[in-house]
């Protein structure tokens, strides 16, 4: 129920209105948003790669309705990935569809998203298509394997999330495509039909997916803090003989650091998704539904801020 509420919250503009100048909600953010400028996510991203960890920058923002701002969004990511070359920093970027137009059109969405893989392929670079929502999977895989794999296959990779369905049947297509796969949970609320509703069967086709990745696909990101799915990639990675570095670990900003540079020491690769910018709200309310214990964090701080009055 309370996960339930906070994906409802999530896409509530108005509470947004009414807390981001909220301190504790902006020291909260601030625990899983490295700042609200590329400048900030940059000297986070430098800050991970002096500790071995890799980096994937987003630029928070999604289902935009105006075509400047989706060109805008377009053009801060080439800034962005021109500060990445510049700084010779280890890190690529992850892009979401409707952040570039998606919602006005398929096409404006493909045409500002290719400006950003080419931009990337420029600096042998690469570009992570995100997944939303269930509305938007099959035009996202659709727009990914016909207008933006085909001449960038090895700068541009998409998400699957294994809490839907369909996903195992998206693995095998992502295989034979050779395309380079990060597997999640998912984060959205969506209907029963669509997506599994206990965490178990989640977790169960989370690891039939990684095992399919790991053995049949193309360097896959296995996103996840959950540290049974952890160790149990690295018993399947040596029963089969794959190597570590044929796969790679990823998590999320400013969750379980501890377990990142444990990884590190361990011997694989691991990258951490760098979100940034103004729009963190609905990223922040899928994170505390991920891991509902954040509210009493929360909580906390509202008593605090309520006794400085």
């Amino acid at each position: 129920m309370l996960r339930t509420s906070l994906l409802y919250f999530s896409r509530q503009q108005r509470v947004f209105n009414l807390i981001k100048n909220v301190g504790f909600a902006r020291k909260m953010a601030s625990r899983f948003v490295a700042g609200e400028t590329i400048h900030t996510a940059m000297d986070a991203v430098a800050e991970l790669n002096a500790k071995g960890i890799t980096a994937s920058l987003d630029l928070l923002g999604e289902s935009v309705t105006n075509e400047a701002e989706a060109r805008e969004t377009g053009r801060q990511y080439l800034e962005l990935l021109d500060g990445i070359n510049k700084r010779k920093l280890d890190a690529n970027v992850s892009v979401k569809l409707t952040a570039m137009g998606q919602d006005i059109s398929d096409e404006l969405g493909i045409e500002v998203v290719r400006e950003v893989i080419a931009r990337a392929k420029s600096y042998d670079s690469f570009v992570r298509l995100d997944m939303e929502s269930s509305a938007y999977t099959d035009r996202t895989l659709d727009a990914f394997e016909q207008h933006l794999f085909p001449g960038h296959e090895n700068n541009v990779g998409i998400v699957l999330q294994s809490a839907l369905r369909r996903t195992l049947d998206d693995v095998d297509r992502a295989n034979r495509l050779q395309c380079r796969v990060r597997i999640c949970k998912g984060a959205y609320l969506e209907p029963p039909e669509v997506a599994f509703p206990d965490k178990a069967d989640v977790d169960r086709n989370y690891v039939a997916a990684m095992h399919r990745l790991m053995e049949h696909g193309r360097y896959p990101g296995i996103a996840t803090h959950d540290e049974a799915i952890i160790a149990e990639a690295k018993r399947f990675a040596k029963e089969k003989g794959i190597a570590p570095d044929r796969f790679e670990f990823q998590m999320l900003y400013g969750v379980r650091r501890d377990l990142q540079e444990q990884i590190v020491k361990e011997g694989y690769r691991i990258r951490v998704y760098v979100p940034f910018g103004s729009q963190w709200y609905p990223y922040l309310m899928r994170r505390l539904a991920e891991r509902p214990a954040n509210i009493a964090f929360m909580a906390g701080n509202i008593v605090k801020e309520s006794f400085r009055r």
